[in-house]
């Protein structure tokens, strides 16, 4: 499971693709944009008028601030997060990326964007390396910060694209297709730049993510289960024009269901090599996993090293 996500929508008072949470705004409430006047009541539908308006729209839309990030991760779903992913937190899973990570960072410290509930950052800290870690929920930090060894890592609540923290570091990781909660590509980039700027000369940046599983699709069609038990329920909807996906999960749990619906965008090995490129960084090894298997056509994940060439 991933964090940091956002949700796509259609913004009603623009007319136009935006991201973050609806508005909610009084009916017949009248608003500005630059010289362009708006109504949000029921008649005008909360739109433009546009044949009036078109070149004040147009330079809004070009100077759209970044609208806040939402966080998924609330305190009942921290609260299971551990629980309902348990597969993560296998030792032949957990170890070889603790391993990999700890080669990496040597005696230097380690900044880890996505650290949720501390499954990387608590072993890789009783592995001697300092680590500190982003997060965009508080609910999961608490959730890292009511565990055995927990005194051993630091944090910051923010966005893993934007926030910064002082010093730099040896290593900086992103794992368990976390790259993919940032749902434009203009946001995955921001996260290589983010990286880069907080690495020092030298400096790895490594990125565990699925391959997207487009040659698994049957042809016309654009969901595929990825999970499917007496007990749980997984199915991915991709949108291919945008790179999109939509990954619903539903638990049953005696005669309660849990479900939980996120997006994301999904990235090409050769696209992440291009956002390293910008953030001036260059690929050093890609691996079919944490174990230094070869990546292959048939690789169904990779965890990609770059490294801070300035």
């Amino acid at each position: 499971m991933v964090r940091h996500r956002m949700v796509r929508r259609v913004d009603e008072n623009c007319g136009g693709d935006v991201q973050g949470p609806s508005p909610t705004r009084p009916a017949g409430e009248r608003h500005t944009l630059g010289d362009a006047e708006t109504e949000a009541g029921p008649r005008a539908g909360g739109r433009l008028h546009i044949a009036a308006t078109l070149p004040v729209l147009l330079k809004h839309l070009r100077h759209t601030r970044v609208v806040p990030r939402k966080n998924y991760f609330d305190e009942p779903v921290a609260a299971r997060y551990d629980e309902t992913s348990a597969e993560m937190f296998d030792p032949q899973v957990l170890d070889p990326a603790v391993d990999f990570l700890a080669d990496l960072a040597g005696d230097g410290p380690a900044l880890e964007l996505g650290i949720g509930t501390g499954r990387i950052a608590l072993p890789l800290a009783q592995h001697g390396v300092h680590v500190h870690g982003i997060d965009l929920s508080p609910a999961m930090i608490e959730q890292l910060r009511a565990k055995s060894g927990a005194d051993a890592v630091t944090t910051t609540i923010g966005d893993i694209a934007t926030a910064t923290v002082e010093g730099t570091f040896a290593l900086v990781y992103l794992v368990w297709n976390t790259i993919m909660n940032l749902t434009t590509q203009d946001e995955q980039v921001e996260v290589f730049r983010n990286a880069a700027a907080h690495l020092e000369p030298g400096g790895y940046f490594v990125v565990e993510v699925m391959v997207p599983d487009l040659q698994r699709l049957p042809p016309g069609e654009t969901v595929r289960p990825f999970t499917v038990t007496p007990t749980r329920l997984g199915f991915d909807q991709y949108d291919i024009a945008s790179q999109g996906l939509v990954s619903n999960h539903y638990w049953i749990d005696g005669d309660h269901v849990h479900v939980e619906s996120q997006p994301f965008r999904y990235v090409w090995p050769s696209e992440l090599d291009l956002m390293a490129r910008i953030a001036g960084m260059t690929l050093h090894q890609r691996w079919g996993g944490w174990n230094r298997e070869p990546f292959t056509g048939e690789s169904t994940t990779h965890v990609s090293v770059w490294t801070k060439t300035e």
